[in-house]
């Protein structure tokens, strides 16, 4: 019996149906140890040392996998077909040899490009060994990601509050979005025109040319550039005769592009589909994993992560041959197309994505896949086939035409394609992946017959005024392709790059457009002052290339991480001297036009708007980061949150505090503020003021005395609860608006909702959460138990579960983690009770809620605590009366 190791375990149910009885497939579920987030994990004063760490899930799937290796003949390591999966197989061997389930017995390294049953077998059949190299590249990035990572971002900490840590790519990818907000907000619009002409052939035919010259100077694309040359223009061609000089029909051919690499289905996916990288990830897999189609599962397309553009020779003869059945042979060119990537080094997957079996058409496996798979599916097969197929013939017709006016002249041109031959079109509509580069839209359509030297009528002349436009924001589709314009990251990496600048908060999604956070062009502002080097896009793009050479074996991995720790340490123990008022500074600067918005009245923007005299400028505070303060602090107390409200006005619309009204039942005075957390409403003075934070959404300028008062009155009471009598009310907190009825919370949808909501949908409310069970807001289940230990002595099951941070041991509302490298599975009843009454006694608000009487095992333990502490007691008790009894004896 041989065992073959895979990532997932849908993968190995597969696998092991095509090799059949004499082989017993198993799944790591991806990587089975990484370096743990604590210090020391790679030692750059011991060679770049790497310290590993196993989690207790995999060290069960490791445990497996060594047993069924122990009793088996050879081991075969089929992960993925790139560096990552690579590394994959690396780990499992190497921990295999460290518990001894090799021995002597053969290891192999199998890799195939799809899960099809002809290209596992010729696989196996073809076993190669473990690609050092490659390992070598993966050792290196990790290394890289983890050094920079554990020593820039406490960096970050220390001289940035608020910010959340730093990256190798993920911090230029950052740069990117931030440098493009940069642009926007320093783009100055300019005026232009366009003048064009609709002219009458002699048949009728209406069509439209364009000014392109006038007075014998060519006119450049901006050249109109305001109202008064744009009517003396139009008045010239308004009194002018048209006659046609010249008509040129040029065939032209389009070719069509290669088939999809990671990069350029995500692109495409977001362009057309509408799918986030995730997204596109997500459902590649499951059709590169496949589907149960007659009675054999399959793989649907080849392995998903590649920078690769070529396909293979067997894969192009069925290509060619679904060509010529699907729509017929004046669609297949005469010889086969081949592609070249552009990549220096593609060191991922070596084949492009395509479907593996071109005769499955979407449609004909449309009953098997879900919305988002067929969408997918329909891309990558139309794409693939459509890289094989033959040009598009089109003809392009230009007519140049002149236009008298007396003493003055003009040129015009009129454009126009008709497709003769649509070729690969009919596959796959070549449109751009990005709007918004599109610049050809406007010349497609077809002209009418027009012939030359023949006069045309003039039907109307159209002058229409312009702006031009800020560079668009990027979408994830054209981050992705810039990052690879630039050599930053690799295909396995952009997801997850994307989805780090997401989670981290640095970057919002407002209409597929990536909008930088002020918290993240605050870190990114950071980093360009103080660690330029590290952000730049060619250093960066360098470093990606000595990882790719690497991985060809040109280059040593400890040689490229000692160039790279030697400069960056130093830069780290730099900024060990730099003082908070420098970073200020710095920032103060780079982020004026974020931080100090132009006023309306042209003032000074750093001038304090309360006290008149004060400076302002970005602070630091521990638990609210950046916000803007007043040089003259504390005795004045200015402040305004940094960002987005500032920027746009709000914030500083503010300025000194704005008198509401008064509050009808206390007299007292209600004014709109602003503070370092934003603005608020506050009743009264002095530190016994209600206040009460503006919710998300409502604007300052939106405050008016009935809502301010509305918002000081929270929480409101909504009336008793019918079974309980007792009272639910409304409010908003930290996680938005809520219902609170006997201590619990139920979420409402809107603001608005706390308000206006009635008993009897306020019922309606919390029964539904009740049904959902307890829980975090978001109502997320408890972890299903490992084991059951059985009953606490005070009543209540005892289990070990897993949780998103390791096993613990569970009993009422009480969670205790298992110690590093415990089994969850050998946990006894003893050992957990120990662990409860420890995390109790070091939680004394979970320890009340847990039921009072002590165990046996607890009681003990505190029994062992107190009696060093009742001793230290006495002692101490026992001093002064020793010494009272010595006086009065004397």
């Amino acid at each position: 019996m041989n065992v073959v190791v895979v990532e997932s375990p849908a993968k190995a149910k597969t696998i092991n149906k095509y090799l059949g009885p004499g082989y017993k497939v198993l799944a790591s579920f991806g990587h089975v140890r990484d370096l743990p987030a604590k210090d020391g994990s790679v030692q750059p004063d011991n060679d770049f040392a790497m310290s590993w760490e196993v989690d207790s899930a995999s060290a069960k799937r490791i445990n497996d996998i060594a047993d069924a290796v122990k009793k088996s003949d050879a081991l075969f390591l089929a992960t993925d077909p790139d560096r990552e999966g690579e590394a994959i197989s690396w780990h499992v061997l190497d921990l295999l040899r460290r518990k001894k389930a090799i021995g002597d017995k053969p290891v192999k390294r199998v890799v195939f490009n799809a899960i099809t049953k002809k290209a596992v077998l010729d696989a196996m059949a073809d076993p190669r060994e473990i690609d050092a190299d490659l390992v070598d590249a993966y050792l290196a990035r990790r290394a890289l990601d983890y050094l920079v990572g554990f020593n820039l971002s406490p960096v970050l900490w220390r001289k940035l509050p608020g910010a959340r840590s730093a990256g190798r790519v993920q911090s230029v990818a950052l740069r990117l979005v931030c440098a493009r907000e940069n642009e926007i907000e320093r783009f100055v619009a300019e005026e232009y025109w366009n003048i064009s002409a609709l002219l009458k052939t002699p048949r009728n035919d209406v069509f439209e040319a364009k000014l392109v010259s006038a007075d014998g100077k060519r006119l450049t694309a901006r050249a109109v550039a305001n109202g008064d040359h744009a009517q003396d223009l139009k008045s010239v061609l308004e009194g002018a005769a048209y006659r046609v000089e010249s008509v040129e029909a040029k065939p032209v051919k389009r070719n069509p592009g290669p088939p999809f690499t990671t990069s350029t289905l995500q692109q495409a996916a977001s362009s057309r589909l509408g799918f986030d990288a995730s997204r596109t990830m997500r459902v590649a897999q499951k059709l590169y994993e496949g589907f149960d189609i007659g009675g054999e599962v399959t793989g649907l397309i080849t392995y998903m992560r590649t920078d690769g553009v070529q396909i293979a020779p067997e894969a192009i003869n069925a290509a060619r041959r679904a060509i010529g059945h699907v729509f017929g042979d004046n669609y297949l060119p005469e010889k086969p197309r081949f592609y070249s990537t552009k990549a220096k080094n593609a060191q991922e997957a070596h084949e492009a994505i395509r479907p593996t079996d071109f005769t499955r058409t979407p449609d004909s496996v449309r009953q098997y896949l879900d919305a988002d798979q067929l969408r997918l599916y329909d891309l990558i097969w139309k794409r693939a086939i459509a890289s094989q197929m033959a040009s598009a013939d089109i003809e392009r017709t230009t007519a140049e035409i002149s236009a008298a006016n007396g003493a003055r002249a003009a040129g015009l041109r009129a454009v126009g394609s008709v497709v003769k031959f649509d070729g690969f079109l009919a596959a796959y509509t070549d449109q751009r992946e990005e709007k918004e580069d599109n610049n050809d839209a406007e010349e497609d359509g077809r002209l009418p017959e027009i012939r030359t030297h023949e006069a045309l009528a003039r039907e109307k002349i159209n002058a229409t005024q312009h702006f031009t436009e800020p560079p668009p924001r990027y979408s994830e589709a054209s981050l992705i392709k810039k990052m690879e314009e630039l050599g930053i990251g690799r295909p396995s990496t952009y997801a997850s790059t994307l989805a780090t600048l997401r989670d981290r908060g640095y970057v919002t999604i407002d209409k597929r457009k990536l909008i930088p956070d002020a918290k993240g062009r605050l870190v990114t502002a950071f980093l360009e002052n103080f660690f330029a080097r590290y952000v730049e896009y060619d250093f960066t793009a360098s470093l990606e290339e000595k990882l790719d050479s690497i991985s060809a074996g040109d280059l040593n991995w400890k040689d490229v991480l000692r160039d790279f720790w030697d400069q960056f340490f130093a830069a780290i123990e730099d900024t060990k001297e730099l003082r908070v008022s420098d970073v200020l500074d710095a920032l103060n600067e780079a982020l004026a036009p974020l931080a100090f918005p132009k006023r309306e009245d042209g003032g000074d923007p750093r001038a304090c708007p309360s006290c008149g005299t004060g400076r302002l400028s970005l602070k630091l505070g521990r638990a609210s980061g950046a916000f803007i303060g007043c040089s003259n602090y504390p005795e004045c107390r200015y402040t305004r949150p940094f960002g987005a409200e500032a920027a746009n006005g709000e914030a500083a619309a503010i300025g000194e505090n704005v008198a509401l009204g008064k509050d009808p039942m206390t007299g007292e005075e209600i004014t709109l503020r602003s503070g370092r957390f934003g603005p608020y409403v506050q009743r009264g003075d002095g530190k016994e003021a209600k206040r009460a934070s503006l919710p998300k959404g409502w604007a300052p300028s939106s405050i008016d005395h009935e809502k301010a008062l509305a918002l000081l009155s929270l929480p409101r009471d909504v009336g008793p609860h019918p079974e309980t009598g007792k009272m639910i009310s409304s409010g908003i907190g930290r996680y938005g608006p809520f219902l609170l009825h006997d201590g619990k919370y139920a979420n409402l949808e809107s603001v608005e909702d706390v308000f206006s909501i009635g008993l009897n949908r306020a019922v309606a409310v919390i029964a539904d959460k009740a049904a959902k069970g307890p829980g975090a807001r978001g109502s997320r289940a408890a972890p299903a138990a490992l084991k059951e230990l059985g009953d606490h002595p005070d009543g209540g099951k005892v289990t070990v579960r897993d949780g998103r941070y390791g096993p613990y041991v569970n009993w009422d509302k009480v969670n205790a983690t298992l110690p590093r490298g415990k089994d969850p599975q050998s946990v006894t009843m003893e050992e957990a009770l120990a662990l409860i009454a420890e995390r109790a006694a070091r939680s004394p608000a979970k320890a009340k809620k847990a039921p009072a009487r002590k165990s046996a095992a607890a009681d003990g333990a505190e029994k062992k605590i107190a009696k060093p502490k009742a001793a230290a007691k006495a002692k101490s008790a026992a001093k002064p009366k020793a010494a009272a009894k010595a006086r009065k004896a004397g």
